[in-house]
């Protein structure tokens, strides 16, 4: 009896040894180098991290930024004010080699200068910097300001229904 129940406790731990190897083989991939990173295309559905800072110095210019670009899916990981204010143009910064990627942003705040300025240090892979000339207006395709926030937000939701009434 002792020994059947021996043989039954090696058995089961064998298993158990078998399902965590095999789960950690199955998971294992090889790490990505950076030429693979910069000279692959841009998969469809794709997460694409986004910084978004005021250049600017208007009051909720990176608020609505962030609304707008995550309403089109991408991933806005911070926002906030630049190093400085009173940049009159803004610009898009590509920062990981994905120049699509960054493109793609410039497009969907209807900004037109994109640029490739690389910073692996940095856990994103496109900076926004919105100066003077942006308007979120433009953005949203002649949709005003007031229309431009997100369905997040219900005191701009409630504040939109009251004027309305």
């Amino acid at each position: 009896m002792v020994s059947t129940v021996r043989l039954v406790l090696i058995f089961l731990l064998v298993l158990v040894a078998g399902v965590l190897v095999g789960s950690a083989i199955t998971q294992w991939q090889p790490a990505e180098t950076p030429a693979d990173s910069v000279s692959r295309p841009m998969d469809f559905g794709e997460r694409v991290r986004v910084e978004v800072l005021n250049a600017g110095g208007r009051p909720d210019m990176a608020r609505r930024a962030v609304d707008i670009l995550r309403s089109r899916g991408f991933d806005v990981v911070y926002f906030g004010n630049a190093e400085s204010f009173g940049h009159d143009t803004s610009r898009v910064l590509d920062r990981v080699g994905r120049i699509d990627a960054a493109r793609d942003v410039a497009d969907a705040l209807g900004i037109e200068m994109v640029e490739s300025e690389a910073d692996r240090n940095l856990y994103l892979d496109v900076t926004v910097r919105l100066g003077l000339d942006w308007e979120p207006a433009d953005a949203f395709g002649g949709a005003s300001a007031e229309d431009s926030t997100g369905w997040w937000d219900p005191a701009a939701d409630l504040l939109r229904r009251l004027r309305q009434q």
